[in-house]
């Protein structure tokens, strides 16, 4: 019988949990056009600032129960009150700053999206509509910024939002497909690749 075919993955997924790797074999570098999962991507990026994505990863769970599901319209209306609650969660990390600017970070989302027909549509203007195809070998060349990223920052910052530094932004897009930064060994390099036809 012959032996079962190893799955090569990115080299930060591969000595992950199981949520790790759903992660990178199902969302990981996929192309989001939908708003509310953008808002998921952006709150869940802001709070892993300083932290390692594993920690935020295993309290998504907790994010989306304290953050209404990642319904920006509802987050956008949390009082102190519900701010103050919200921290007494040990699903989530309590950190004041992060819930709070979570909140502000509601409200300039929906101005963005009213303003841009769309937030997604807004930061996909960045990378010109379409994911950009990266072709990485090592994880060592995979960078932490890009020129996209350094503008959408810059813009996003303009704009009032908070924990968008150039490092985060980099990192929403490449969870949310902007940038296919797979590498070429990994099974789902190819895979994400043919969803990068569509032009938004």
């Amino acid at each position: 019988m012959p032996a079962k075919k190893e799955v090569v993955r990115c080299p930060w997924s591969a000595g992950g949990n199981e949520l790790y790797h759903q992660y990178h074999d199902d969302e990981w570098g996929v192309p989001v056009y939908d708003d509310r999962k953008q808002f998921e991507f952006l709150t869940l990026e802001s709070a892993q600032a300083g932290l390692s994505w594993s920690t935020i990863l295993n309290k998504r769970e907790g994010y989306r129960r304290a953050f209404a599901d990642f319904d920006p319209e509802q987050v956008a209306r949390f009082t102190e009150k519900r701010i103050e609650k919200i921290l007494t969660d040990p699903g989530i990390v309590r950190n004041r700053l992060k819930v709070k600017y979570a909140v502000t970070n509601a409200q300039l989302f929906l101005k963005v999206q009213e303003e841009c027909n769309g937030f997604a549509r807004y930061l996909w203007q960045f990378v010109d509509g379409r994911p950009i195809q990266n072709r990485w070998e090592a994880h060592k060349q995979v960078p932490a910024t890009s020129p996209e990223s350094d503008a959408a920052s810059k813009d996003l910052k303009k704009r009032g939002f908070k924990f968008v530094g150039s490092t985060i932004i980099y990192a929403h897009m490449q969870a949310t497909g902007l940038v296919n930064d797979h590498l070429t060994s990994c099974f789902r390099y190819q895979q994400c690749a043919k969803l990068a036809k569509k032009k938004f």
